[in-house]
């Protein structure tokens, strides 16, 4: 990354020496010799990272970082969105006290005069790659709250639900969550932790179902160095990593009978041991449980425990599944067209009234998550910037519509009974279809399908669909009928 560093100190041949040494590292250089000017420059062009002397007229530069410290600590700042750039201390007398006041006023690290250029292209390179790291965590954060989002409805039997989940947030007592496949467990889950005290702390999501019975232990636990070929040393499970945070266990239903006595016994008194281990690991976390299924039923077949049940629902949260909530998705709706922007097409589209009614005709058998697949594929398949009712291809037998035609087709391409296999298999028949009446012209089959050239060469390479017509077979190989003959 180019950063824009500004150098501060009194003595100009530091200064002309330091400016040298970041121009030929690539980057932006900004100079002050005074505490006044070093405090106005950071105000106005927020520097990336800050080389400070420690002796400076004006003000010093402990002064300097505990006005930093000062401003970012205020109970209201008055500009939320500014932050303390990370900041490099200089200084001809360098102690042991100094070091340590400096580093408690947020400074992140603390060199002494004098130092050679390889010293201090180390150190800048060590504090950029902090920021970048800092940085791609905050885009990540980013990125998944927009997956999961916030949680979108008004349901009389939802919002209950919700009051309840929000109710027990705030204490540390397991909650079970309970619904089908994609009613949306896992965004209430988050929800639950971003409500609790321990919102600050790591949210670990486990997928008991994804996750191989023998592998699982490991996951959760962790496992000691020899525990097992290839353990060449300790390395930590999810409950560690989420240590002081929330562990939610998604599809417990699905866990061993095994492994399941090993998280009673972290449930009952937060220890457990490592895979191999033989001291056991104190823990401070918060569960979180979800299922699909139905585990009263499952314990009366042997294959849930009892005793974990009830200490799993100690609160339980039930989601309705979407056909009994039919009255949110035109909120829904909203909030996913929204969403599908970032999919990388320029257009804006509303619902119709008649497709509105369409899904509120639909029973949804895949619930939220199903609702967002279609509409984000009529989001990219409608030709203008409303979804019409034949852009939603809704049916209960295998008929979509044309893309391209907006007529409805027999699907005989699509292959496979599970609903994302006929997904996958429709998305490629489309565009397939774009390709061959447009004479396998990328730009013209993206345009009618209402789509960047771009993005998509990229779904082309992403379903390995040959962008060029296939070519004729050679006339002296022998056809398929002449073999039969």
């Amino acid at each position: 990354m180019r950063a824009r560093i500004l150098i501060v100190d009194d003595d100009p041949d530091i200064v002309l020496a330091l400016e040298n040494r970041v121009t030929w590292m690539g980057h932006e250089s900004l100079t002050a010799t005074n505490g006044k000017d070093a405090l106005r420059l950071i105000q106005s062009e927020q520097p990336d990272l800050v080389l400070l002397d420690i002796q400076l007229p004006v003000f010093s530069g402990l002064e300097i970082l505990q006005q930093m410290h000062d401003s970012m600590h205020k109970p209201a700042p008055t500009d939320p969105g500014s932050s303390m750039p990370p900041t490099v201390m200089l200084t001809a007398f360098g102690t042991i006290e100094l070091a340590v006041k400096a580093m408690q006023l947020g400074a992140v690290d603390f060199i002494t005069k004098p130092f050679t250029g390889d010293h201090i292209t180390v150190v800048i390179n060590k504090a950029l790659d902090a920021i970048a790291l800092r940085r791609q965590v905050g885009v990540l954060k980013q990125e998944l709250e927009d997956r999961y989002g916030p949680i979108v409805g008004s349901n009389a039997k939802f919002t209950a639900q919700l009051a309840l989940a929000e109710q027990a947030a705030a204490s540390n007592v397991t909650v079970l969550i309970l619904g089908e496949t994609g009613t949306g467990k896992e965004v209430v889950a988050r929800a639950i932790h971003g409500w609790s005290p321990r919102k600050q702390k790591p949210f670990v999501a486990v997928n008991c179902a994804a996750i191989p019975k023998d592998l699982l232990e490991n996951e959760l636990f962790g496992h000691e160095k020899g525990a097992f070929t290839g353990a060449i040393k300790r390395e930590p499970g999810k409950i560690e990593i989420a240590e002081g945070g929330t562990v939610f266990l998604d599809e417990i239903g699905d866990m061993s009978l095994s492994l399941q006595s090993h998280l009673l016994r972290v449930l009952q008194d937060q220890t457990f041991y490592r895979v191999g281990g033989t001291q056991s690991v104190h823990t401070d976390v918060r569960f979180l449980a979800a299922t699909n299924k139905d585990l009263k039923q499952a314990i009366r077949q042997g294959t849930f425990r009892e005793d974990l049940f009830y200490r799993l629902a100690v609160i339980s949260v039930t989601l309705p599944p979407l056909r009994d909530r039919l009255d949110d998705i035109p909120a829904l709706a909203g909030y996913f067209l929204k969403r599908a922007v970032k999919l990388g097409l320029s257009k804006q589209c509303n619902m119709s009234d008649a497709a509105l009614h369409t899904l509120a005709q639909y029973r949804w058998p895949g619930n939220i998550r199903e609702l967002e697949n279609v509409l984000t594929r009529a989001y990219i398949l409608s030709p203008g910037k409303t979804i019409e009712p034949e852009h939603l291809c809704l049916s209960e037998s295998v008929t979509a519509c044309d893309p391209i035609e907006g007529q409805p087709v027999q699907h005989r391409a699509i292959a496979g009974n599970g609903y994302h296999e006929m997904m996958e298999g429709y998305s490629r028949w489309v565009l397939e279809e774009a390709l061959k009446k447009n004479d396998w012209n990328q730009t013209r089959a993206a345009e009618a399908l209402g789509l960047q050239r771009t993005y998509f060469t990229k779904l082309l390479r992403q379903k390995q669909i040959p962008g060029r017509q296939p070519k004729p077979a050679s006339p002296s190989s022998p056809s398929q009928a002449d073999v039969n003959h």
